[in-house]
Order: C-alpha cells, then structure tokens, then sequence
C-alpha cells in the first residue's frame, strides 16, 4: 500500500514540475515588452507637451503673410467629402463655404441647419475665428455636429483660410503681421538708445580719463589719471 502512494505522489509531483517548466517557458516564449508610449495616435490631433512642451504658435495674420493658398488647397481635400467651395454648389453634410471668410458664423449657407452650440457663438469668421475653429472644431463650439477633429498644424490652418478666401466674390484683405516683441536684454546700443546716449561715451556723471595723464600712466604701468567733476 505504502509503495502504491509513493507511486501516485511521485506521478502528482512529476506533472507539477512539468506544468511548472511548461509555464516558464511559455512566457519566455510569448514575453512581449511594455511599449514606450501607451496608446496610439490619431491623425489631426496634437499632443499636449510634445517635444518638452508645445512651442508658442506664430499669430494667424503672421502666418497668412507667407501662407500658399495652393497648398491649401490641397488640404482642403480633407474637408470636401463633407463641404463643396464652389459659388452655388449645393451644402453637402457640411454647409456649401463659398463666401464663408467674413460671413456671420452659423448663418446663410442656404439655410443650412446649423447645430445650437454654433449659434450660440455669435460674430463672423474672421481670420482668427477660422484659424480657432480649424484647430479644433468642438473646442471652440462645445456641442458642435462637426466630427473632424482639426487640423494641428499652424501653416495648413493659414493655407486653407488663404485658399477659402480666395473662394468668394470679394476676398477680404490680409491683416497686417504683427511685430516681434522687442529684445528687452538688448547690448549696449539698445542699453544706449533707452537713456539717449551715444554710444562708446562715458554716461552723464562718470569720471573722465585724462587722455595724457592715460598716456603717461601706460609708460609707467601706472593706473590712468582720472578727472574729477
């Protein structure tokens, strides 16, 4: 009796072992590594931080100032299955944007029916509400039917308003680029022009050097003479 329990034991302890070693070497089999970046991403949309944090964005009138309405164009492909920019073509699941630079937002277009969280904004699409709304469309009206999720890209906001008012009867005119805020650190002409001296001369009060007494002081290693006033 006692040989036919070891017998069993021994059996229950060798597949114990052999599930033990299969397990093992299964997951040194299938190991996968955690992925560096979790998730994955979507087209269109910027991430937050990227890069050690997102770097401050030209105004939109700076950036219309080179923008290339041709390639807006091309970008705007993105926006055609849903939008037609022909005079008199008709709205499509988005209004027809013929004519939309400077139009009231969420009004004409044919009687397009526009959601409520659109209405509610009120104002025209100017440039800048354009550029805001292209970024991203339920960012700036919470609740809006439009599902596109924007366009990151700073250059392919200003190339397709470019391009969008160059689709109207009368383009509006481009704003004028801001200026670059002035260099506060500035060297010794901007220091100089800030208290109106000229420089390379001495400011209002300092001692003056005494060019022979400079002179005759340099013969002798001498510190220079200086006048005082």
């Amino acid at each position: 009796m006692n040989d036919r329990n070891n017998t069993i034991a021994g059996w229950v302890l060798g597949a114990g072992i052999v599930a033990l070693g299969a397990g093992i070497v299964s997951s040194e089999y299938f190991h996968a590594e955690r992925p560096e970046k979790m998730g994955y991403p979507i087209e269109g949309v910027a991430e937050a931080g990227e890069g050690g944090g997102a770097a401050a964005e030209e105004p939109i009138a700076n950036r219309l100032a080179t923008a290339d309405p041709a390639n807006g164009a091309k970008v705007f492909q993105k926006c055609a299955a849903c939008h037609n920019d022909s005079k008199g073509a008709p709205n499509g699941v988005g209004p027809n944007l013929w004519g939309v630079v400077g139009e009231g937002i969420a009004v004409g277009a044919g009687g397009f029916a526009f959601s409520d969280a659109l209405k509610a904004k009120g104002g025209t699409w100017d440039f800048e509400s354009l550029d805001k709304w292209l970024q991203s469309p339920r960012k700036f009206a919470d609740g809006t039917k439009m599902t596109f999720a924007g366009l990151s890209k700073g250059s392919d906001r200003a190339d397709v308003i470019a391009y969008l008012n160059q689709q109207s009867d009368s383009p509006h005119p481009l704003p004028k680029p801001e200026a670059a805020p002035a260099d506060t650190a500035g060297g010794p002409e901007a220091k100089a022009a800030d208290t109106g001296a000229v420089p390379g001369t001495p400011a209002a009060g300092a001692p003056s050097v005494d060019p022979a007494a400079a002179e005759r002081a340099a013969t002798r290693g001498d510190m220079p003479a200086v006048e005082k006033k």
